[in-house]
């Protein structure tokens, strides 16, 4: 059998039409929407709400590493709108219709933390399998999806202080530790971040280590997966790892190599 692997596809959907070609079955782990475009700041939820001159001043605030000021920026962009859900979620949507059209039967999913997996049951169709704690079975071997991210216990207290309706999925660590133990034996992992390995989740253009899980850790030390497959990470230190019998695998960022990683058994 032979699957194809995609993560981070940030609204490209051109490409995702393409990505199950020659696969039995695609599997993509999260981040299908495109929030911010850096490369095209007309793009992207902000660029097409807001415009691309605030999507500059974005971009630049958070190049520069001033979490605090991109807080209150973001925050009264969206107090600008007399009703900022609706307007996200209209935006959303719009985006979300695209993607779920392009995709193959049958195709997997796992939301990553720029989703709202709340809006993806408006999208079901035969064949499209849209798993969070779950498990599905493939050609015999047992496929273990935990999508979103793991939210360290010292920003629990910060998280829900954060302003304007972009919420992104990111779940208490207990939560997500309870999703990944749930699991139970599996085969082949597949989540939206890596486990918290530092050469997988440092980020070398970024200049930073991302959030890995080690509850995805825990699970790869007690049941040894044959492999581990994630995103998030968009330009890794190294793009794969063995942690004792598992292969660690950063599927790649989709936007930019339209490239799935291959698994055939």
């Amino acid at each position: 059998m032979r699957v194809h692997v995609v993560s981070d596809v940030h609204g490209n959907a051109e490409a995702l039409a393409r990505a199950g070609d020659g696969a039995d079955a695609l599997m993509v782990l999260g981040d299908l929407i495109d929030f911010v475009d850096y490369a095209d700041h007309s793009g992207g939820i902000l660029g097409r709400v807001f415009g691309p001159e605030a999507v500059g001043q974005f971009a630049r605030i958070r190049a520069e590493g001033r979490p605090g000021e991109l807080r209150d920026f973001t925050g009264s962009l969206w107090q600008r709108l007399a009703d900022p859900r609706a307007t996200l979620e209209d935006a959303v949507r719009e985006q979300y219709g695209r993607l779920f059209a392009a995709l193959p039967a049958p195709a997997y999913l796992t939301p990553g933390n720029v989703d709202l997996p709340h809006l993806w049951p408006e999208f079901a169709a035969p064949g499209v399998h849209m798993l969070d704690g779950q498990v599905a079975e493939l050609d015999g071997l047992r496929f273990g999806f935990v999508g979103g991210l793991p939210l360290p216990p010292a920003l629990e207290r910060i998280e829900p202080a954060r302003r304007g309706p972009w919420r992104p999925y990111v779940r208490p660590w207990r939560e997500y530790a309870d999703a990944c133990a749930a699991l139970g034996a599996v085969d082949v992992l597949c989540s939206h971040v890596p486990p918290r390995v530092p050469e997988l989740t440092y980020d070398v253009v970024t200049r930073r280590a991302e959030i890995g899980s080690d509850a995805l850790l825990e699970v790869i030390e007690r049941h040894r997966p044959r492999a581990a497959l994630f995103g998030h990470v968009h330009q890794p230190m190294v793009p794969r790892a063995r942690v004792r019998r598992t292969e660690c695998v950063n599927v790649g960022h989709f936007r930019r190599t339209e490239r799935a990683f291959v698994l055939t058994w």
